[in-house]
């Protein structure tokens, strides 16, 4: 077991890490809170330019997923002193394009010497504190809406196979490099990343104490994504997904393997899960939000 990492009580500290949120929230004033994130990670595209627009992307959505408005922006940036700068340019360039695209300003970075590469974003946003989406905020008789499509994991494990269809690769990058800005309004709300789609709705299920209600036959999957999972592109993070989440999970005897497989898959800059009321629910509906039961999530 961890120890308990101290911290300094604050009641204008609206979401800490207490409820796995996707970014803490800092109340300034009755009506304004900060939205404040971070997020990287190592290449999963060949392509440089490519990577730089999905980390940012991904960085980006924490701030969506919480209701907010992204402000302004940090790059984090691991790269070798011996490099190729036309790479590390390219990085850069594509992460600053898709900050400009969100409307989200980048005053500066810190980057250190390392022979991995990494890149993302520290991301701070603007809400106002009584409309925060959070993990406990799914409400019953809300109904599920995801609004991306699953599969980039094990597209990426076929990629790296050389199994991926070059067609199948492009609609998975098109879906990474998708701001999740949103209009819509939600009670609770998280994007789907690394945990995938079960185990970040089983954070939301918990936070809530609720059950989420998911219909396997409502969910959208990328182009490929099936066929890959089927053939055994597992990546390692799906395996450990469903060992994490897999027990809070009770899933129907007709779902078919390779689908129960994508809804642990790790998502790069995934979707968001919105619990929303049925009446400002736009978009796919993959299920709904009833009284806890047996388990905190049930898919059928």
């Amino acid at each position: 077991m961890l120890p308990l990492i101290p911290r300094l009580k604050d009641e204008n500290v609206l979401v800490g890490f207490d409820t796995a949120d996707d970014a803490g929230v800092y109340r300034l004033s009755p009506e304004c809170a900060l939205v404040q994130t971070v997020d990287f990670f190592t290449p999963i595209v060949d392509d440089p330019y490519t990577f730089g627009r999905i980390a940012a992307a991904n960085a980006l959505s924490d701030v969506y997923a919480m209701g907010g408005r992204p402000l302004t922006a940090l790059s984090v940036l691991c790269y070798p002193g011996k490099g190729d700068l036309d790479d590390l340019q390219a990085i850069l360039r594509g992460g600053a394009d898709t900050m400009i695209e969100a409307g989200c300003v980048v005053i500066g970075g810190h980057s250190v010497n390392d022979e991995e590469i990494k890149f993302g974003y520290a991301v701070t946003g603007l809400v106002h504190p009584g409309r925060v989406w959070t993990n406990a905020g799914a409400r019953v008789g809300d109904v599920l809406v995801l609004t991306k499509a699953l599969g980039t994991g094990v597209i990426g494990t076929a990629l790296k196979r050389g199994l991926a269809k070059a067609e199948h690769v492009e609609a998975a990058v098109a879906s990474m490099t998708t701001l999740n800005r949103t209009e819509a309004t939600a009670h609770g709300c998280t994007d789907v990343t690394g945990f995938g789609l079960l185990g970040h709705a089983r954070e939301m299920a918990l936070a809530s104490g609720v059950t989420l209600e998911i219909e396997s036959k409502h969910l959208e999957f990328l182009p490929g994504a099936l066929e890959y999972s089927a053939a055994g592109a597992i990546p390692g993070g799906l395996t450990n997904n469903r060992s994490f989440a897999g027990c809070a999970v009770q899933v129907a005897g007709d779902v078919a393997p390779e689908i129960e497989a994508l809804l642990y898959d790790p998502q790069t800059s995934g979707g968001l899960l919105l619990s929303q009321s049925p009446e400002a629910a736009r978009g796919r509906v993959i299920g709904r939000v009833v009284e806890r039961g047996a388990h905190p999530i049930v898919v059928r």
